[in-house]
């Protein structure tokens, strides 16, 4: 099981700093121009990320290290220890801060502790970065899902958020126990989300493994919120089971908020297919990558 976890997490790191590119950009044929394929890192060409550089991550990979920081600090998850980090990661950030993020940081500001914290967001990223929790938690699947659900409560006090993170931490639990992503999603539909709307949001996405991606995730939604990217993850996931490759790339391709999306496809499949499935130039590149070894390690 160590072999695939680690995949697992390398595999969610290496999502993000491959979407850090092309992210944001709706338009699927500037994507196409402006880049090609994106099979390697490359740097952001959008005013988001422009202060990045290639192989580093978006926003959202960099919280997902923080969260990593921490576990590895305290030999597991200390909300109050990753809130104090994650706000110290903000003092002089010099990357994008989006909604999420200035409206945490404003409940912070008049002394809100972390279980009370988090903005109204609906968006799928405060779920997309629980990889380390799942690494860290793979033998004691309760502090998993407390975990989990904790550090997405700190940012997005959503409940559909944080479900949502619930739901793929023991997706990705259920991989590396042995059933494929496409067992996994329907065995903890069936025993721990069978009601609204995750039961509309992964049949949709299930169902949608014949379709284009590009088209698939446009129908979706290619933005940030939830309703969208939610069932655009279990549709790459669905399609791709067994390429962890094609689903990173074409993932970017489809454009809008690819790293919140591949975040979750690099922690499930990577459990599926192992440090194998990533390619090596992922993690040659990966600016963090000596860092994260070091961390594990820890």
């Amino acid at each position: 099981m160590e072999n695939k976890a680690q995949a697992s997490l390398l595999a969610s790191f290496a999502a993000d700093a491959l979407a850090l590119g092309a992210h944001w950009v709706y338009n699927t044929n500037v994507i196409d121009k402006k880049l090609g394929r994106v099979e390697r890192f490359v740097k952001p060409f959008t005013s988001y990320h422009a202060t990045k550089e290639l192989g580093e991550f978006t926003h959202y990979g960099d919280q997902m290290m923080v969260l990593l920081e921490t576990c590895s600090d305290s030999g597991g998850f200390e909300l109050n220890h990753f809130s104090t980090k994650w706000q110290a990661l903000f003092e002089d950030y010099t990357g994008y801060v989006d909604k999420a993020t200035k409206g945490t940081l404003a409940n912070f500001a008049i002394d809100e502790d972390p279980e009370k914290s988090g903005s109204e967001s609906d968006d799928l990223a405060g779920a997309s970065r629980i990889s380390p929790l799942v690494y860290c938690y793979k033998d004691q699947p309760q502090q998993m899902i407390a975990g989990v659900r904790a550090q997405t409560a700190m940012t997005h006090n959503q409940s559909d958020v944080i479900d949502s993170a619930e739901l793929f931490a023991r997706v990705t639990l259920a991989v590396l126990d042995g059933k494929t992503p496409c067992e996994a999603l329907k065995a903890v539909l069936k025993s721990d989300f069978n009601r609204p709307p995750f039961i509309e949001q992964i049949h949709s996405g299930l169902d949608s493994v014949s379709a284009d991606t590009r088209s698939a995730i446009d129908d979706f939604g290619q933005m940030c919120e939830i309703e969208a990217a939610f069932p655009a993850t279990i549709h790459l996931i669905a399609k791709y089971e067994n390429n962890l490759k094609e689903a990173l790339v074409e993932n970017v391709m489809a454009g809008g908020d690819s790293s919140s999306r591949g975040m979750i496809v690099g922690m499930v499949l990577g459990a599926y297919l192992g440090i194998e499935a990533i390619p090596d130039e992922w993690l040659t590149e990966m600016k963090q990558y000596r860092h994260i070894i070091e961390l594990l390690k820890k």
